[in-house]
């Protein structure tokens, strides 16, 4: 049956009616996402947080005693403050997640190589359909299950579906011989396996769920929920703070209980019911203190930062594939960055060509057969595959060549693909009853296998030296023909006996970002290395112009692949933080300067876009992929520069302080409220005063902490600024000495204001009354609105108001914290246990309170001209 289906096939493709009769057919290239719970298990999830359990216990006891004495205004508010608690969380992280699926599903938007009306165009991969012809090589991950039509030393990693690691394909049905060795026949190429070696073109047999992987499940790598090194950091933080606020929510239940015991009569009496609502009332105080104490918003605060960043990069051209990407850029020390691409502006052309031998026709076959890549039929100035075999090709098409035909016209017997480690690609095709060994890559690998005059020799050095000194990307072309009776995988795998035929020099220039950017990365205290597989002389003239190479002096700081690797690890040791160039680089050599540089104790980002490169990608700490590399290449990186661009990477180590930033900003601002609020309960508890914030009130507090906080502070844009600082160690604990003296400082200054006032409230007439606890509530929650202005200001060295109406989410917050507490205390009433306030009274409570602005903006000022003394 798969011979008829593969006679009928047309190596031109389907037609567009074709497409769409075939998509209609057999559907869309897309795996259907494991059936999630329902909205409601998902949202019933939230109560099992042991702190809104307790609540609900309490809430339960709390509803029997308002049904004996007919009072459910506080039962009511309780049940409603645990409502929100658990809903507004649940709302922001479902929209978090939301988030998380549309980064996701952005590797359906893959691009892919088909042929379709007989001209190779790239789609996207959920746009496959059964019937397309598809071109598959090195380093492409297989976009749907299909049979092969050509393979040219085809090798696929199955390990994802069978576990074999390699599995040679060849065109032609399984035999009995092969069929205890493959799992699946060997003219068979599946979904999600990657292409490690060579080159196909297959038919589509079966897309989206219809494939084997769609069968088996959907692939384990888009999960993106990910234990990220700071929430680690975070929850050990929350532990220390949780168990601290436990015991000293225990101290003034105690101390209240045996308080009430000693001085209220109702414990001499028989009223049971009485006393245990008096027991309730402090438990539920202490509960409070606990859920006061408790930073059950810091993860919600985190997966909203972390979602907000990563919606934020993509606009910026940086797909985070893994979440600790997001915040370990901002750690980042050195980056090891390859030149192509990244820092020039992978438009490559061939600025100059000299022939060494042979004929321009043999020449042109030479760029036409020995190539992998294609030029798009509808832009026939814009490649398909390789940069630099694009570059030939368009010489092609400059010089009126066709190449579509000159590959028609010949049979291509067999292909060695190029490799970093060989440093040249072989094809061997038969010509005329010829069989032509064609071969390409590093001058010096080509021209040393050539038969080649001393004189040519020292010529074409000088006009390749020339070339690389100008940044040009150097090659060098050279052919054999060979005997009937020559091993053909032998010659091309050993080189020798050539014929020089042409040398190369291509041009791709310089982004214009790129100087700028490297200066960023400087004054952000991040090393900048190029490590490249291009000559010394061209890495050089890169480096020169980007501005890491100075001059002739540096020469020490530049070295080739084969001396590091010749270097023991003591000596390799040594030299690493001093290097600016590594040339002629192969994937062992990247991967050893990234260990060498790691064990110095530097965070290190590492580009790449090779399948080769994948070690040395998921050894860095981040490994950043470009959006050309290489499927393999992706998946082994934890975030996609979308443009290629080196502006991209400042831009994410941008991002990435600005988060680490918000989160600490966060922090202050949660802690500082919860050292207030402890020492005010625990004190009133010593005095023998009434609570002077409710259960009620204490969980409209906790909402301003953790919900409407995280919003306001993880929606910060991020600032430049953050680049004039040093990167921060791994080590450092997220809340600093400066920031433990603010929190503890702030707090005592909160809490002394409002203990203070509390006395002030008893000396009149010894008792507090409800317009003064009204008062006392709204002056509370007035020091934590203007407290988010000093949170927004922590570390940037400004003040509050700068740029205060680029804030506008911040904004939004804080009016909604003002609307909401005029809201509860002139519609409260017994369930806030609160009463209207006039407007001369909402005045002075928030001027008097925006003291802790100003204070904040006087200490602020105080110490940037301490800083600036220091730096003068």
């Amino acid at each position: 049956m798969e011979k008829e289906t593969e006679c009928n096939i047309s190596l031109n493709g389907l037609s567009p009616q074709q497409v769409d009769d075939s998509r209609l057919k057999n559907g869309e290239n897309i795996l259907t996402p494991p059936q999630r719970p329902s909205i409601w298990k998902l949202y019933f999830e939230k109560y099992k947080d042991p702190i809104i359990q307790i609540l609900l216990v309490a809430a339960v006891v709390s509803l029997i005693l308002a049904f004996i004495e007919n009072d459910f205004i506080e039962t009511i508010g309780i049940f409603i403050a645990i409502f929100l608690a658990t809903t507004i969380g649940f709302i922001f992280e479902q929209d978090a997640a939301k988030k998380f699926d549309v980064l996701t599903s952005i590797s359906e938007e893959q691009p892919v190589k088909v042929r379709r009306n007989g001209h190779v165009i790239e789609i996207p991969r959920r746009e496959i359909v059964v019937g397309d012809i598809v071109l598959i090589e090195t380093g492409d991950e297989i976009p749907a299950d299909g049979q092969l039509l050509k393979a040219v030393n085809l090798q696929v990693d199955e390990s994802s579906l069978t576990g074999e690691p390699i599995a040679e394909k060849k065109v032609g049905g399984r035999d009995s011989s092969e069929e205890d060795e493959s799992t699946y026949a060997i003219d068979q190429v599946l979904r999600s396996t990657m292409v490690m070696n060579g080159r196909g073109e297959y038919h589509v047999t079966a897309v989206g769920d219809k494939t084997e992987i769609g069968k088996v499940a959907r692939k384990s790598a888009e999960t993106t929920n990910v234990k990220t090194p700071l929430a680690i950091q975070l929850d050990r933080l929350a532990k220390i703070i949780s168990k601290f606020g436990i015991a000293l929510s225990v101290t003034p239940f105690v101390i209240f209980l045996v308080h009430d015991i000693l001085v209220n009569p109702l414990w001499h009496t028989n009223d049971y019911f009485k006393m245990a609502e008096v027991v309730l009332q402090y438990f539920m105080m202490a509960l409070t203190l606990i859920v006061m104490a408790v930073p059950e918003g810091l993860p919600m605060a985190i997966t909203l930062a972390l979602a907000l960043n990563m919606r934020r990069m993509l606009k910026s051209n940086n797909l985070v594939r893994k979440l600790h990407a997001c915040e370990t850029m901002g750690a980042v020390t050195v980056i090891c960055t390859d030149k192509t691409g990244t820092l020039t502006e992978n438009r490559m052309q061939v600025a100059d060509l000299k022939i060494l031998n042979g004929s321009e026709d043999l020449l042109s076959k030479a760029f036409a057969l020995n190539t992998t890549a294609h030029l798009d039929s509808e832009d026939n100035d814009r490649g398909i595959g390789n940069p630099t075999e694009v570059a030939l090709l368009l010489w092609l098409k400059a010089h009126g060549t066709d190449y579509t035909a000159l590959r028609g016209s010949v049979e291509t017997v067999y292909q060695l693909p190029f490799s970093t480690e060989r440093k040249y690609m072989a094809t061997v095709v038969k010509v005329d009853d010829k069989t032509i060994l064609f071969a390409k890559g590093a001058p010096e690998i080509i021209l040393s296998a050539c038969t080649i005059d001393d004189a040519v020799q020292q010529e074409t050095d000088t006009l390749l030296q020339g070339w690389q000194n100008k940044a040009m990307r150097t090659l060098a072309f050279a052919y054999r023909e060979l005997k009937d009776d020559t091993d053909i995988e032998t010659a091309a795998s050993s080189l020798c006996n050539m014929t020089p035929q042409a040398v190369v020099g291509i041009s791709d220039p310089i982004r214009k970002d790129v100087p700028g950017a490297v200066e960023e990365c400087r004054k952000a205290g991040i090393d900048v290395k190029i490590v490249t597989g291009d000559t010394a002389a061209t890495a050089k003239e890169i480096a020169r112009q980007i501005g890491i190479w100075k001059g002739e002096g540096d020469d020490n700081t530049i070295v080739s692949g084969s001396d590091f690797a010749t270097m023991t690890d003591d000596e390799a040791y040594k030299s690493v933080d001093s290097l600016k160039v590594m040339c002629r680089a192969r994937p062992t050599d990247k991967q050893r300067l990234v260990s060498m540089l790691q064990k110095h104790g530097q965070v290190v980002a590492v580009t790449g876009d090779g399948t080769n490169d994948a070690p040395a990608l998921n050894h860095a700490h981040v490994g950043l992929s470009l959006g050309s590399s290489t499927s393999v290449a992706k998946d082994a990186s934890d975030m996609t520069l979308l443009d290629d661009s080196f502006g991209s990477i400042v831009n994410a180590v941008m991002w990435g302080r600005s988060l680490y930033k918000n989160i600490q900003r966060f922090l202050f601002f949660q802690l500082t409220v919860n050292v207030a609020a402890l020492l005010l309960v625990l004190a009133g508890s010593i005095i023998g005063t009434e609570m002077p914030l409710t259960v009620t009130q204490i969980l409209w507090v906790n909402l301003i902490m953790d919900t409407f906080a995280a919003m306001a502070l993880a929606s910060l844009p991020p600032t430049k600024d953050v680049l004039d600082d040093k990167p921060r160690r791994q080590t450092d604990f997220i809340i600093t000495k400066p920031m433990l003296q603010s929190i503890l400082g702030i707090g005592m200054v909160m809490f002394v204001v409002m203990f203070a006032y509390l006395i002030h409230c008893l000396q009149n007439d010894g008792e507090v009354q409800k317009h003064e606890l009204s008062m006392f509530f709204t002056t509370f929650v007035m020091l934590q609105f203007w407290n988010l202005l000093n949170a927004k200001a922590l570390g940037c060295g400004k003040s509050a108001l700068h740029g205060i109406f680029k804030d506008r989410g911040l904004l939004g917050i804080m009016a909604m914290i003002l609307f909401g507490q005029w809201v509860i205390v002139t519609f409260g009433g017994k369930m806030f246990r609160t009463v209207p306030l006039s407007l001369s009274e909402w005045i002075y409570i928030i001027c008097g309170t925006s003291l802790m602005l100003w204070f904040g903006e006087v200490w602020r000022m105080i110490i940037n001209r301490k800083n600036k003394k220091n730096g003068e």
